[in-house]
């Protein structure tokens, strides 16, 4: 009968995540029951299984003392959602332990006695027997799922081979441990350990025993007992020797050794009599770098690690341990009229010798030329495979014209600075402008135009404006038709998907076509890890970051965007890990210091944030750091200080900063409401709003310029108009679209709603702002309310009888 009524549905390839409670049977029925209730609610709140419910391709099968998890789109979803898991657990449910196990394998559907939907499966049996080989914490992989993974660079350092565990049957099967720094278990499993000495101790004590007895037969039995005891720790030594061999990571970049085959190419030095031609002697070190990099089977570290060094400096060895590589590439160039002489030299960092070095003397006309013979010279010394795409690819001559290649080497000096500025970002655009003026064809220009662009779109740095933005869509357009297969390109037309129009999947689609055309480029990972993190998807982005940082382990930029995650998701003490990072690289940086300070705002320490602030003296273009001094007068209640320097620099307004002069003019009035001069806020305020306004015909969807003018209207006491602008701004960015900024308008709602006297729409905002993590709209980039400052803020003062409030400010109700 039972055979009658079971049949199978389909059967399909699946990837199972096995979950199971541990100790479960030794839980009173109370405490069982609570467990399970508790898994039930970790599960359904992360990210990836709330995708793939969406879109109905998840199936979940309840085990009694867990669950099991099917998902159909990938590999990775499983491992990202234990990732999930995991970060729940230690966070917010520590007595909760957990053990699970992922697999790929069959399942088919089947309906049961009963009539229900079911599953069943060898892929199922499976992920369930690689979970049984693991302990409290651990997060295992059969070698399949290991082996999909390790076609991602970001997986591969989090993968370690345990070695084969037996299983039901007397089968065996390969087991690989996933571990991050903060989540899974990076113990060693129960299953895997050598014997311990239990059995020799307790044969011990029976001779012990045995030995009081009869004195003749322990002297008799000691050189035995000796010797067994001598050859166990041999055995427990050599076993430990070779479990921690197979402990370690199977592929060469999983394993902690510097592959042989890396490299780290310093800033060229600049022999030129004109000074001014220090651009050329970078420009033709990115490009050599450029060149190698397109090259997979070496591993090249980004420009923006390398450019922190002098360009022959010391210490190379200590160098290439901080870069991660073994060989150091330096250089000079030398300009002189239309004449050009370029001395590389490669060096093995760990003995400073030199296994190559050579000279080219050539007229600008053939630059291009060394480039690429370089490039060549040193794959050949590492004995690097290049294949025939590669090689064309090195070979390749961007242009014909001079003048636009000397053109395209200023742009390009301007977008490699280290800040992130719109001086720097407006030198890039108006020399990329005149190289691709100066030829049309040049896809190279078009290429970094286009992203220069986006990044300026979404960064602020550039006015964000219609026309931006379909500057950099048109940018790369023509690059692409020009050269289709030119990475560049590629990247910079996932950069605008991403940046200009916020179409996620299609910018990851472009960023993973351009990852096979750019193999060692930074800029895809942190392309990911931005894009991933606007979906909310944090523990990806987090991976791609790791990705980033061992290409680019020097990049603070990218430090400081790893910082704002941390941050986004309030986890402080790993954003200011990151942030004193950047200070090791760059001491003394004084965004990042305001940053740290904007850290201990939001942590409720007032004085530690103004000893950091204290020796500060920002200037008008470091908006940020001024605005955190200004919120910090402000949460002290003592802004009198403040004003006359707000005053001082309103006073000479400077035009490249766009609408941000009018923002820090709202800093102004918000100053001089808290220190009491009402009249003169009013004043500064109406100000504002007149320097505002007009921004907001190029820029209708500026979702920071709408808050700025949501703000100032409140302060003047236009309710509605208050309440219109920031409905605008959620409107702009909704949150489905932006996990990182969607939130933030809400926080100016919340803001809103507070001053204007209608607290039920301010708590409610509050509430679910205090439950998500995002990007705060105020002074640091990146801090989220936290019921620190909703002590603090005088901005919320009008709800502080209400105990719903009270509740929120005293932490009860924050889940973060």
């Amino acid at each position: 009968m039972a055979a009658e009524v079971k049949k199978e549905i389909a059967l399909e390839i699946a990837h199972v995540l096995f979950i199971d409670i541990v100790a479960y049977s030794k839980m009173a029925s109370d405490d069982q029951r609570a467990a399970i209730e508790k898994l039930n609610q970790i599960v359904q709140s992360t990210d990836e299984f709330r995708k793939e419910e969406s879109e109905n391709r998840l199936l979940k099968l309840a085990t009694g003392d867990g669950m099991a998890l099917i998902f159909y789109h990938s590999p990775e979803d499983p491992v990202e959602c234990a990732l999930e898991i995991s970060r729940a657990i230690k966070e917010q449910h520590s007595n909760l332990r957990l053990r699970m196990g992922v697999n790929s394998g069959p399942v088919s559907g089947v309906v049961d006695v009963n009539g229900r939907a079911n599953v069943a499966g060898a892929g199922i049996n499976t992920a369930q027997r690689v979970m049984d080989c693991g302990d409290a914490g651990h997060i295992l992989l059969s070698k399949r799922v290991a082996e999909d993974l390790e076609q991602f660079k970001h997986w591969r350092p989090h993968l370690y081979h345990l070695g084969e565990c037996e299983v039901k049957h007397g089968d065996k099967i390969e087991i690989v441990n996933l571990f991050t720094a903060e989540l899974g278990n990076r113990e060693m499993p129960e299953k895997f350990r050598p014997a311990d000495l239990g059995a020799a101790k307790r044969q011990s004590g029976s001779d012990s025993a045995a030995a009081k007895k009869s004195p003749k037969s322990a002297i008799s039995k000691w050189p035995l007992i000796g010797a067994a005891v001598l050859i166990l720790i041999a055995v427990l030594v050599i076993g430990s020797f070779l479990f921690w061999q197979q402990q370690k990571p199977k592929s060469s970049a999983i394993a902690s050794a510097i592959p042989e085959k890396s490299i780290a190419v310093m800033p060229f030095e600049n022999l030129s009599e004109d000074k001014a031609n220090a651009y050329f002697a970078d420009g033709i070190q990115d490009e050599i770098l450029t060149r190698l990099s397109k090259i997979a089977d070496l591993k090249v570290i980004s420009r923006t690690s390398t450019q922190q060094y002098q360009s022959k400096p010391g210490n190379l060895s200590e160098i290439a341990r901080q870069l991660g590589v073994t060989h150091i590439v330096e250089g000079s160039v030398q300009k002189s009229g239309e004449s050009v002489r370029v001395n590389v030299q490669l060096i093995k960092a760990a003995n400073d010798s030199h296994l190559w070095a050579d000279t080219f003397d050539r007229k600008l006309t053939d630059i291009f030329s060394v480039e690429s013979e370089v490039a060549k010279a040193i794959a050949e010394q590492l004995r690097a495979k290049i294949t025939g795409q590669e090689d064309q690819v090195i070979a390749a001559k961007p242009t014909d014209n001079p003048e636009a290649y000397d053109a395209y080497l200023r742009g390009l000096a301007y977008s490699l600075k280290t800040a992130n500025t719109a001086a720097n970002a407006l030198g890039a655009q108006k020399y990329l402008k005149e190289a691709v003026r100066l030829d049309p064809k040049f896809a190279l220009a078009w290429a970094l135009l286009s992203y220069t662009d986006a990044i300026g779109y979404i960064t602020l740095t550039l006015q964000p404006t219609v026309a931006l933005r379909e500057e950099a869509r048109q940018a790369a357009e023509t690059a692409l038709t020009l050269q289709p297969k030119l990475g560049e390109a590629v990247l910079a037309k996932g950069q605008y998907y991403y940046a200009g129009l916020k179409d996620y999947d299609t910018a990851v689609r472009y960023f993973e076509d351009a990852r096979q055309l750019l193999p060692n480029s930074s800029r895809i990972p942190e392309s990911l890890a931005y894009v991933t993190r606007r979906q909310g998807r944090w523990d990806r982005s987090e991976s791609y970051f790791n990705e980033v940082e061992r290409l680019d382990p020097r990049n603070v930029g990218v430090l400081t965007q790893h910082a704002l995650s941390y941050m986004a998701l309030r986890r402080f003490p790993e954003a200011l890990r990151k942030l004193d990072q950047v200070l090791n690289i760059t001491p003394d940086d004084l965004d990042t210091l305001a940053t740290k300070a904007g850290i201990a705002q939001a942590e409720g320490d007032l004085p530690r944030a103004a000893a950091l602030l204290a020796p500060l003296h920002p200037n008008a273009d470091d908006n940020q750091a001024l605005e955190t001094q200004v919120y910090q007068a402000i949460l002290e209640r003592r802004p009198a200080q403040i004003i006359p320097r707000l005053k001082e620099i309103l006073a000479k307004p400077d035009p490249a900063l766009g609408y941000f002069n009018a923002e820090l003019r709202f800093w102004l009035g918000w100053a001089q409401d808290v220190a009491g001069d009402h009249a003169a806020a009013q004043e500064t305020w109406r100000q504002a709003r007149g320097e505002l306004e007009p921004f907001l015909k190029e820029q209708p969807e500026n979702f920071g310029l709408l808050g700025d003018l949501a703000l100032t209207n409140m302060g003047i006491g236009d309710k509605a108009a208050a309440l219109t602008l920031a409905e605008r701004a959620t409107a702009a960015v909704p949150i489905e679209k932006d996990a990182l900024s969607g939130p933030t308008p809400i926080e100016i709602l919340a803001r809103v709603a507070a001053r204007t006297g209608d607290p039920e729409r301010a708590i409610a905002a509050l509430q679910k702002l205090l439950s998500i993590s995002y990007a705060g709209p105020l002074a640091t980039e990146g801090i989220p309310l936290t019921p620190a400052l909703l002590r603090l803020d005088p901005m919320f003062d009008p709800l502080r009888n209400d105990p719903r409030f009270q509740k929120l400010a005293s932490g009860e109700s924050s889940s973060k």
